[in-house]
C-alpha cells in the first residue's frame, strides 16, 4: 500500500462484469478531476492468442485438460507484482495492452489476439486502477493484493456469470455455445484455485444476484437485466461506512448482515458512486497531503 501512490484493483472473472466497474470509476475520475493510469489485466497474460492455443493444446497432450487464463502457469504474476510495487513505490511501471477484437486493432494498430510492446505508464498521474483477473491474487510465489490500497470484488453468482459471459463471446468474439462451455469447464480448477480466494482479500465486493430462473444457464436466451437483480454489496471492514445514510440515498434497499447491504440491480451505479466516490478521494487527498 501507498500514501504517494495509491492503487485501486478491480477483479473478477472472465464475464463478471468489471468492465463495466471500470466505466463508473472514469466517470468519477472526470467529475472529480483525477488523472488515473489504467492497467488492463489481459496485459500480464503469458501467452497471446496463438501462442495460448499452442499452449493449451501441449498441455492437453501431456494430459492436462485444465490450463487456462486463470491459472499461474499462463500468467505473469511476478510482473503484475512488480508493477504494482513499482508504482506504489516510484508512480511508475510497465504495461501493455491485449488486442481483443476489430475495434482494439485499429485503437492500437497491431493485430487482432496479439499484444503491444512494453511501454512505461505516463508521468505524474494520481492513482493507478487495474481491472482484470488477478489484483488480489496471492500465491506461495507473489502478492499482488498487499500492493493495492482499494480492492475491489465483481462477483455475480456464477449461473449469471457464465451467462454473461456465453453472451458476450457469442457475440463478440464469434465462440459458439459449446467453445464457450468447453473454456467454463477446463478453467474451473483454476477458478476454485486463484479466483474464488481474491474475494476474501477485497475490500468491497458487489456481487449481483438475478431475481428470475437462471438454472440451465447454457440455454438461457437473455441476460437478466439490471431491474431483474439485486445486488449484494459487501464490506470487508464495516466500520466507518455510514449505512443509515446509503439505505436514505438508494431506495428499496436493506441490510441483510452487519456488512452488507442489499439493492435493487438499477441502483448499481448509484450505490457504487456513493460508496466508491469517498474512498477515491481520501485516496487522492491523502496523496496530496503527503507531497
Amino acid at each position: 500500500m501507498s500514501t504517494k501512490y495509491p492503487i485501486i484493483s478491480v477483479t473478477g472473472s472472465s464475464g463478471a462484469g468489471t468492465t463495466s466497474v471500470r466505466h463508473t470509476f472514469e466517470h468519477i475520475f472526470r467529475r472529480e478531476n483525477v488523472n488515473a493510469a489504467f492497467v488492463q489485466g489481459d496485459a500480464f497474460h503469458r501467452y497471446d492468442r496463438e501462442a495460448m492455443e499452442a499452449a493449451m493444446a501441449a498441455a492437453a497432450a501431456r494430459g492436462d485438460q485444465n490450463f487456462s487464463h486463470f491459472g499461474e502457469q499462463a500468467n505473469l504474476f511476478a510482473e503484475l507484482e512488480e508493477l504494482f510495487r513499482s508504482y506504489a513505490e516510484t508512480g511508475r511501471g510497465r504495461t501493455r495492452a491485449y488486442v481483443h477484437d476489430a475495434e482494439d486493432a485499429k485503437i492500437f494498430g497491431a493485430p487482432v489476439g496479439s499484444f503491444t510492446p512494453w511501454a512505461e505508464i505516463p508521468p505524474d498521474t494520481d492513482v493507478l486502477l487495474y481491472e482484470g483477473l488477478h489484483g488480489a491474487v496471492i500465491t506461495k510465489d507473489v502478492n499482488v493484493a498487499r500492493y493495492a490500497d482499494l480492492k475491489i470484488g465483481v462477483v455475480p453468482v456464477i449461473n449469471l456469470e457464465w451467462i454473461q459471459k456465453i453472451s458476450r463471446d457469442r457475440a463478440q468474439r464469434g465462440y459458439t455455445t459449446e467453445e464457450v462451455t468447453n473454456a467454463i469447464l477446463r478453467r474451473m480448477p483454476d477458478y476454485v484455485n486463484y479466483i474464488c480466494p481474491q474475494f476474501t482479500e477485497t475490500d468491497i465486493n458487489f456481487q449481483r444476484v438475478p431475481t428470475v430462473d437462471t438454472s440451465n444457464p447454457f440455454v438461457a436466451r437473455w441476460i437478466p437485466t439490471s431491474d431483474e437483480s439485486m445486488v449484494i454489496i459487501r464490506f470487508r471492514e464495516p466500520r466507518g461506512i455510514d449505512f443509515p445514510y446509503l439505505l436514505s440515498m438508494i431506495g428499496d434497499s436493506f441490510m441483510s448482515r452487519a456488512n452488507s447491504i442489499v439493492i435493487p440491480g438499477s441502483k448499481l451505479d448509484l450505490g457504487m458512486q456513493l460508496i466508491l466516490t469517498p474512498l477515491i478521494m481520501q485516496l487522492v487527498e491523502r496523496k496530496r497531503r503527503t507531497w
